[in-house]
């Protein structure tokens, strides 16, 4: 028999959370954006470690422009900053079949919002790259796609994939590079600035749900494929280090942890849409809880938290690693 693990600490909002994302900036590794229904949601929390208890404060709402049409990613910018005045928060957001919006708030009086049209179907991933000068997402279309986010906000550079992209990922120590996953089991290393695929390795099973690049070490990249969890040392690319059976029926998302020594990762798959936390080579799971609907999985980027989102709860557990 399984043994579950209760969360240390939740959220209550007042709708279905559609997915959310912690910041990982250094001036403001607290501030969490929400996608509900409607809006998306910024708020501010305290863990025990750092003020005894756990608080949150909600500080603002911004409206998704197309009511109707349902958030899907969001990725905070890099020079998102609580530590200046005015704050500077810019989030960019996936919503609908093929838009992206670009959230623009001082967290007072000033808002703006700047949309970004070229995909041609779902986004499914976004991230900053190149230090915060270019914007990269991968969609359903079968691209990758680089936007000019300082000046004309323009799509720039477009590399064709072979099947839908799912993940895309930049690495703080290579900023120049990006890793993008595709659902075929593909995963690329492009460098961004001479257009060229560095490495690429293959999942023996598909369908690919999600990549990640480790933050602690960056010759290691982990995917979620057919319910395994693939990863791979760069150094000897050619045959995964690892592959861990994790979820019977497939995997949604797998995330590593951001600032420990020891490599361990946390995925949400079925039976029973379930999270679980590993350390790489052992098979007993940290952390094991079931989840009642699947709303995203974070990394807190200072403490040894993980959170998932299910229903209208954002749940934090948090987990005994090195």
């Amino acid at each position: 028999m399984r043994t579950v693990t209760d969360p240390d600490h939740s959220i209550l909002m007042g709708e279905a959370i559609s997915c959310y994302e912690i910041c990982e900036n250094d001036f403001a590794y607290n501030l969490i954006c929400v996608a509900q229904q409607k809006h998306l949601s910024l708020i501010l929390i305290s863990l025990p470690e750092e003020s005894g208890d756990f608080v949150w404060n909600h500080l603002q709402d911004m409206e998704i422009p197309d009511e109707d049409a349902r958030c899907h990613k969001i990725a905070f910018s890099p020079d998102t900053s609580l530590n200046c005045t005015p704050n500077k928060v810019t989030i960019c957001a996936s919503i609908g079949k093929c838009g992206m919006t670009l959230f623009h708030t001082n967290l007072n009086q000033f808002s703006s919002v700047q949309s970004l049209r070229g995909h041609s179907n779902y986004v499914n991933d976004i991230a900053w790259v190149c230090e915060g000068e270019l914007l990269a997402s991968v969609s359903d279309d079968f691209t990758c796609k680089f936007w000019n986010i300082t000046t004309t906000f323009e799509n720039v550079i477009t590399f064709c994939l072979s099947s839908a992209g799912v993940s895309i990922k930049n690495h703080p120590e290579d900023p120049n590079k990006v890793l993008v996953a595709e659902k075929r089991g593909i995963i690329h290393l492009y460098n961004v600035r001479s257009k060229q695929t560095v490495v690429s390795v293959e999942s023996p099973k598909f369908p690919l749900m999600s990549a990640d690049w480790a933050n602690s070490n960056r010759l290691f990249v982990t995917a979620l494929a057919g319910g395994d969890i693939v990863t791979w040392d760069l150094s000897r690319p050619f045959v995964p280090a690892d592959i861990k059976q994790v979820h019977e029926d497939g995997g949604r998302i797998v995330r590593f942890a951001p600032g420990s020594t020891e490599i361990a990762m946390a995925s949400i798959g079925r039976p029973d849409l379930t999270l679980k936390v590993f350390v790489a080579k052992s098979t007993v799971p940290l952390v094991e809880s079931p989840l009642k609907t699947y709303g995203g999985l974070a990394w807190h980027h200072r403490l040894p938290y993980i959170s998932a989102a299910s229903d209208k709860k954002l749940y934090f557990w948090k987990v005994q690693i090195k």
